[in-house]
């Protein structure tokens, strides 16, 4: 008797179980749902906290990379809360591509467009009108100034050749005794000798004895530059004006003049 119950109570035991798991839902997408990372997502995103959401949902794909609705969770956050349209762009469309027969595959696809749409003005944004019309009238101002700069350099440039002219017109050789005054080219002092006046000595050249080494050839001499010399003390050894200095010496900067330098004397 006792065999029959409970061969009994198996067959009981057996009909239980098999009502059981009849009776259970399909676990593919409670899974998803249920897991850890995504649960936290959704109570983070229940608490506002939209950045910690994305983290959470990104580390339920981490576990389960398959998932269709944390791709659908992180892209609707980064459409609206934490926008970055091409993030949400990937997400809608791997949530599609693990849920093709999704019942909002259309809402979907829309927010794709405009997605799309919002990105390709972020890359095609231009500055506004106020913006381009104030970094137009600086550059406008920054050419004025640099113009009225251009202008006071060259109003002290003709200054300073105007003094050079003058200065030439006063160290010019005036003939004397009938004698040939060579034609000089037309040199410009420079500053260096600017303010150094011409001197006249009144005393014959006969007797001059410079120290530096000097020898004659027609109608000049040779004169070689020693250690302290300049051109205007030059001149005033041998009584002569800073313009025939020049003019006997065409090419020579007299302001630079150095050590151990020949120089024609007329």
């Amino acid at each position: 008797m006792s065999f029959w119950i409970r061969v009994l109570f198996v067959a009981v035991a057996l009909c239980v179980s098999a009502a059981l798991s009849g009776c259970l839902p399909d676990q593919g997408q409670s899974d998803e749902e249920k897991e850890p990372h995504f649960v936290l997502g959704q109570s983070r995103v229940n608490a506002m906290d939209y950045q910690g959401a994305v983290e959470a949902f990104e580390e339920s794909l981490e576990v389960n990379p398959h998932s269709a609705q944390a791709h659908y969770q992180l892209a609707m956050l980064y459409d609206t809360k934490v926008p970055d349209p091409a993030a949400a762009i990937y997400h809608y469309q791997e949530y599609l591509k693990f849920d093709p027969d999704a019942a909002n595959a259309g809402i979907v696809n829309q927010r794709i467009e405009a997605c799309k749409q919002q990105l390709a003005a972020d890359v095609l944004a231009l500055p506004s009108t106020s913006v381009t019309q104030q970094q137009l009238e600086k550059l406008i101002e920054q050419n004025r100034q640099l113009q009225d700069q251009v202008d006071q350099l060259q109003n002290e440039v003709d200054k300073w050749r105007a003094y050079y002219a003058s200065v030439q017109a006063m160290t010019n050789p005036v003939p004397q005794n009938n004698a040939v005054v060579a034609q000089t080219p037309t040199v410009q002092p420079t500053p260096a000798l600017s303010d150094q006046s011409p001197v006249i000595e009144t005393h014959s050249e006969t007797h001059v004895e410079p120290h530096s080494s000097s020898t004659d050839f027609g109608q000049g001499r040779e004169h070689e530059v020693v250690a302290g010399e300049t051109a205007a003390a030059i001149c005033r050894r041998y009584g002569i004006h800073l313009g025939e200095l020049q003019a006997a010496n065409p090419g020579v900067n007299l302001s630079r003049i150095r050590v151990g330098q020949i120089l024609k004397i007329p």
